[in-house]
């Protein structure tokens, strides 16, 4: 419900974006008619035309995300149409001249209905319809939140509710002014010439950001500059209603008076179990549940991996199930016997189920990598938490939720184990995760074209902070990078740990070399590799590379794979 409050009122701060000016004309048009029967129509047909074709666009995008690569150069052909008809007035023009026609036509029946005093809402509501189709509010944070959930979560009846919520607030803000009357409309017909100016330089954005995508080129900076000014004001609104970040979320909570968040989905639509027979939300009543999400190559989840085990093993007897849900980011993550080694590797003890579809993640509405989901025995979510960190606090939900079911947790806390890289990450981390595949990468800085899906020879050139080249012969792909015998990557970091998710194309071993400013790393080997820096790929999986003795500094580190078929996929560091 609070959602849809938050839709509704970024809605009506569109009514002071440049982008609600393509529809006053017609809007305006009514300003001088009865509103009940000419603005009112208008606008409700406009808002309702909105949601439809808006819920279609959601439909689209979860196409899009499906097509991968073809749907992305579908959306970046449309966005460049787009942005060519904001600064070319003209070819906006033709495009949505019958549009406009149309629009004219129903304006002039409906004036004339008027006159003879038979008037009707009819016309005034497929002029509304009409102004709908031209409308394209500003994708602001709300719509963009909207919209993509609706591509990665698949649209529903929710989406179309959502984004009707967003068109009634617009509608409302424009009947305030249409009531309003005269003075509001002199106001806007004097920025017509200032909005002129601020739709083509959307325009020139809009063009410049599918330049970038289609180049590859990091498009975070486009994304903060092309934002509009009442994003700021509907940011405050998610931060608010703690759906802006995991952070937001993840706050200091009265453990003796949780909150109850509704009864838990449950593990509908997922695949194969390991560990145990398949489970039911409804046959684990009685019990306390943690639904910890996870997939086996993301540093963040192996970190917590400690104490996830930890509580499955200390509080096992006294009530709590903790049950693992395993939703790939990598394709390779859906093979059942890479997670069923995982799950061996790690020495997880309790129920894992796989979630290759995201049936279960949808279900959940998750949206982070680790998230950890405490249940009571009756069924019940009763907190959440997202990414690491916060275990004591998670340890003191989980005894509190064994009382009210009336057990017994006793006196001590769960002991810990970690090694490698389930460690804790160390002090200051300088550098981000970075994908190596074309469809999410950053900070190539070969002087090479980067050749898609064909083999390429790069060079590395001198590097700065959060850099990396590739030396050698490659081939790019959308998820890694694929090295010839000989090949090299380099990356200049700043963390204490680096780690690599690699693998084999060909499922051979793959031996490689490391080393970190020139030199064999020593006692700062990683422990998937000697002092001397060699190492073999056995699986697709995460490997620790570096584990630094003085803590976190800037360094470089380079690798070279001494046989072909080596698959490089994302660095992590901690």
């Amino acid at each position: 419900m609070l959602l849809f409050l938050i839709a509704y009122l970024a809605g009506a701060l569109t009514i002071v974006s440049p982008c609600i000016l393509p529809v006053l004309p017609f809007v305006f048009a009514r300003a001088e008619q009865p509103f009940i029967r000419s603005g009112l129509p208008l606008l409700i047909g406009m808002a309702l035309t909105f949601a439809g074709v808006a819920t279609l666009a959601a439909v689209g995008g979860g196409w899009a995300v499906q097509a991968n690569e073809f749907g992305r150069w579908i959306a970046l052909a449309v966005m460049a149409v787009l942005g060519l008809t904001l600064v070319f007035p003209g070819l906006a023009d033709r495009l949505t001249r019958p549009l406009v026609a149309l629009g004219s036509r129903l304006t002039e029946r409906a004036s004339l209905e008027q006159a003879a005093g038979r008037s009707s809402i009819w016309p005034s509501f497929l002029l509304g319809v009409a102004t709908g189709l031209l409308w394209a509010p500003c994708a602001g944070p709300i719509l963009g939140l909207i919209l993509t959930g609706a591509a990665l979560q698949g649209a529903s009846v929710n989406t179309t509710l959502l984004l009707a919520a967003y068109a009634a607030g617009a509608a409302t803000s424009l009947a305030l002014a249409l009531l309003v009357g005269g003075k509001v409309f002199q106001t806007m017909k004097k920025s017509l010439g200032v909005g002129e100016w601020v739709r083509k330089g959307l325009g020139v954005l809009v063009l410049i950001g599918v330049a970038a995508i289609a180049l590859g080129l990091d498009t975070g900076l486009l994304t903060r500059i092309s934002a509009g000014s009442t994003g700021a004001i509907e940011q405050g609104l998610l931060a608010r209603a703690g759906m802006a970040s995991p952070a937001a979320s993840n706050r200091e909570v009265d453990v003796e008076n949780l909150p109850d968040f509704g009864p838990a989905p449950g593990f509908v639509g997922g695949g194969e179990w390991m560990n145990s027979d398949p489970l039911t939300i409804e046959g684990l009543r009685g019990k306390v549940v943690v639904v910890d999400f996870w997939t086996y190559s993301c540093i963040n989840c192996v970190r917590t991996f400690p104490y996830v085990r930890g509580w499955a093993e200390k509080y096992r007897d006294a009530g709590l199930v903790v049950v693992g849900v395993h939703t790939p980011e990598f394709a390779f993550e859906k093979n059942p016997d890479n997670v069923r080694d995982a799950v061996r590797r790690f020495g997880l003890p309790y129920p894992v189920v796989l979630d290759n579809d995201f049936a279960i993640w949808r279900a959940y509405s998750n949206r982070y990598w680790p998230a950890h989901y405490f249940i009571d025995a009756r069924g019940h979510i009763r907190h959440v938490h997202f990414g690491e960190g916060e275990y004591a606090q998670s340890e003191q939900i989980i005894r509190q939720l064994l009382r009210e079911a009336g057990r017994d947790p006793g006196p001590d806390l769960a002991a810990t184990t970690s090694t490698g890289a389930e460690m804790p990450r160390g002090g200051e981390v300088g550098s981000p995760e970075t994908y190596v595949g074309y469809s999410r990468t950053r900070g190539l800085a070969s002087p090479e074209a980067s050749v898609r899906d064909g083999v390429q020879t790069y060079s590395i050139p001198a590097l700065t902070l959060n850099q990396w080249g590739l030396s050698g012969a490659w081939t790019i792909r959308a998820e890694h990078a694929e090295a010839n015998a000989g090949g090299k990557l380099a990356f200049r970091f700043k963390a204490r740990d680096l780690h690599l998710v690699i693998g084999s194309a060909e499922g051979r071993p793959v031996r490689f070399r490391v080393t970190i400013d020139g030199r064999a790393p020593g006692p700062d080997a990683g422990v998937d590799i000697d002092a001397s820096g060699v190492g073999t790929i056995d699986s697709q999986r995460l490997y620790q590379l570096l584990r630094r003795s003085d803590g976190a500094g800037e360094h470089l580190f380079e690798i070279e794979f001494l046989d072909p078929g080596a698959q490089v996929f994302a660095f992590t560091f901690g």
